[in-house]
């Protein structure tokens, strides 16, 4: 057993994040965990890998821990090459103590205990296979090997995929995974896969990706409060049994909370006549003696006080109903705009120089229509995000050409969120909302009878909206991104990576309302589930060219 959490509970000052989350991890358990952005998914790894302390409960850890984290925030100068170092460094010791205990065993001063703990250990590790190991979980994943290019200079995900790369070739006994998949492109996530399946030790792995946990998990943990309050470890492997399992459940809650509702009802209107008889049916003829009306008197009130404790006792929790996204109505490009003009129109598009373009089409014509719609793919490196750029007008073209319709109004949201800073750091969702629409007022891309009030969304409560930015978990800022987007109700929307940092309901959400809304979409994704439920979209596939 390599990690067992009991009745762990976690708060920041003023907001309980997690309560009465329990568990085990052994030999061979790929526990996945989901719930809604803010639910506390993040924290809870770091709470079982040693960096936060529980508000109450505990945390009991046996053999060697590893985290990879969503967002990784490299030391000044730090490069791969001192990361690979890192993780070859703790291999070799292990391969260097065999060596010894070997040695002593050979000169009869050693232990066999101690020389079959280090042989253990060193067949577990593979130590002797180190650096070949983190050569091809460098390759597999699609990360940079350049030992010695710095981490600051590399983006969020390919330092992702160094820091997971190494991780791997590491073997510990315990893995924590927060959102492994979001910077891998289908090869990666195959091999990743294969990993996780043939790990010795335990997994307990944060992810949003319904096909990772079909083919991965053993088990799941449903961070979401359940009827009790608590959340839920399904046995069953596999996302599809997951969610059975809960639709069931929340089936039977709200089955009984329907019942406990009209039971309320019914309680109170007892007790309405209960109170309305102190007034008028306890009240004896007149002439009576005193004492009589005074102890009729207390047995009415001990009665509806018996009826008002029963109510009490006797009543659940509401349901808490999923998060539904309230998704606009976003229009197509005016009704008077010739159908079959484009919105957005590239042709031979090329960004970057001779030696290393970052996307170059020749010969290619991209046009998005009014309500057009269109799924880019290809694996890490093709241009994906380049090409949402060079539409959405960010990036400029070294060769090609961009048209637009006068008058479009774009919404973007990018594969990776811009680090808040300055000022931005101490202002809430609410007062970044504003300063957005007042910049898209200014520049003249928002009509001041189409704004979309962020808190109509459903993306964020307005508790947490009221919050500095800074202060939301990474899934929180994604929702807020995907607001800003939608703020002045575009007629294009180009998305990139948009299912990254999401709770899979709201991936769920999100899907269907794309597929619906009059505006023209455009989606670059890796999500393999997101591809399959979009799969009667045309099609761009970047891996050989368009």
């Amino acid at each position: 057993m390599h990690l067992v959490a009991q009745e762990l509970a976690f708060a920041y000052p003023g907001r309980d994040v997690l309560a009465g989350v329990s568990f085990t991890v052994n030999d061979g358990t790929r526990l996945g965990v989901v719930g809604e952005n803010g639910s506390g998914k993040s924290t809870m790894l770091h709470l079982l890998a040693g960096d936060l302390q529980p508000k109450s409960g505990e945390v009991r850890r046996q053999g060697s821990v590893a985290l990879v984290e969503q967002e990784l925030h490299p030391t000044p100068g730090q490069t791969i090459g001192d990361v690979v170092a890192g993780t070859l460094d703790g291999l070799r010791i292990a391969a260097a103590e065999l060596e010894a205990a070997a040695a002593a065993f050979d000169h009869g001063s050693g232990d066999l205990a101690v020389l079959e703990r280090t042989l253990s250990l060193a067949e577990h590790l593979a130590a002797w296979d180190a650096d070949r190991r983190v050569e091809v979980a460098l390759t597999r994943l699609g990360a940079p090997r350049d030992p010695g290019r710095r981490l600051d200079e590399l983006s969020v995900g390919e330092r992702f995929r160094v820091r997971l790369a190494c991780r791997l070739a590491e073997r510990s006994d315990l893995l924590l995974l927060d959102e492994p998949t979001n910077h891998l492109d289908d090869s990666a996530i195959e091999f990743l896969t294969g990993e996780l399946v043939a790990w010795r030790g335990g997994v307990v792995l944060v992810t949003h990706d319904r096909e990772l946990l079909d083919d991965v998990a053993t088990a799941i943990l449903d961070l979401d409060p359940s009827w009790d309050g608590k959340p839920v470890l399904y046995g069953q492997p596999g996302y599809l049994a997951y969610r059975f399992a809960k639709n069931q459940a929340l089936h039977r809650w709200r089955q009984r909370y329907r019942a406990e509702r009209k039971r309320a009802a019914a309680l109170a209107e007892r007790l309405d006549e209960a109170y309305e008889g102190l007034s008028d049916a306890w009240r004896p003829p007149k002439g009576s003696q005193g004492h009589r009306r005074a102890t009729r008197a207390r047995i009415h009130v001990k009665a509806a006080d018996r009826l008002v404790q029963k109510l009490e006792a006797e009543a659940i929790e509401v349901p808490v109903p999923p998060v539904e996204l309230g998704f606009p109505d976003l229009p197509a490009m005016s009704p008077g705009w010739e159908p079959s003009h484009p919105v957005v129109e590239v042709r031979s598009p090329r960004v970057g120089d001779d030696g290393g373009a970052r996307l170059d089409l020749p010969g290619t014509r991209i046009a998005i229509p009014p309500s057009g719609r269109l799924l880019i793919v290809g694996p890490n490196g093709t241009g994906k995000s380049t090409l949402l750029g060079a539409l959405a007008g960010t990036l400029g073209l070294d060769r090609g050409s961009r048209s637009v319709v006068p008058g479009v109004r774009i919404g973007v949201v990018g594969q990776e969120s811009a680090p808040i800073t300055g000022r931005a750091r101490r202002l809430t969702g609410f007062e970044t909302y504003a300063d957005e629409a007042l910049r898209l007022l200014a520049t003249g891309e928002l009509d001041p009878d189409h704004v979309v009030p962020v808190a109509g969304l459903g993306l964020l409560s307005e508790v947490d909206l009221d919050r500095p930015l800074a202060e939301l978990s990474a899934g929180q800022r994604r929702r807020f991104e995907l607001a800003r987007a939608l703020l002045h109700a575009p007629h294009l929307l180009l998305l990139d990576e948009p299912t990254n940092h999401l709770s899979i309901d709201l991936v769920d959400e999100l899907t269907r309302a794309l597929q619906v809304t009059p505006c023209a979409v455009v989606v670059a994704t890796h999500d393999r589930r997101m591809r399959s439920d979009l799969e009667d979209w045309p099609v761009l596939d970047l891996s050989g060219g368009a």
